[in-house]
């Protein structure tokens, strides 16, 4: 995942009012005068922070694509039982992708 300038300043202080002329941290345009006195440093810690965050999921956006259908899931509780849909659906997912 690409996280973008603007993003990290938004994150900073969400009431920014910021434009990021093709991606350069040098060339930042701060409509409201940069109040809060963001530096550049502070912006380039955030998004690695941000990076740092979306990679830590990447087990758990791996294992929501790889989980039945909710209805399927359902249906199998339905017919089998809690602890079978958890040792036939949940578990072996789970192995494939641990948290870290």
């Amino acid at each position: 995942m690409k996280v973008d300038i603007s993003t990290a300043i938004l994150a900073i202080d969400p009431t920014a009012w910021v434009g990021v002329s093709s991606g350069d941290i040098n060339k930042i345009t701060w409509h409201d005068g940069n109040p809060n006195k963001i530096t550049n440093a502070q912006i380039l810690a955030k998004r690695e922070e941000l990076i740092a965050e979306y990679d830590a999921q990447a087990y758990a956006r791996s294992r929501q694509a790889e989980y039945p259908p909710l209805a399927e899931q359902l249906d199998h509780i339905y017919h089998n039982g809690v602890a079978s849909w958890k040792t036939n659906m949940v578990k072996p997912i789970k192995d494939k992708y641990p948290k870290p």
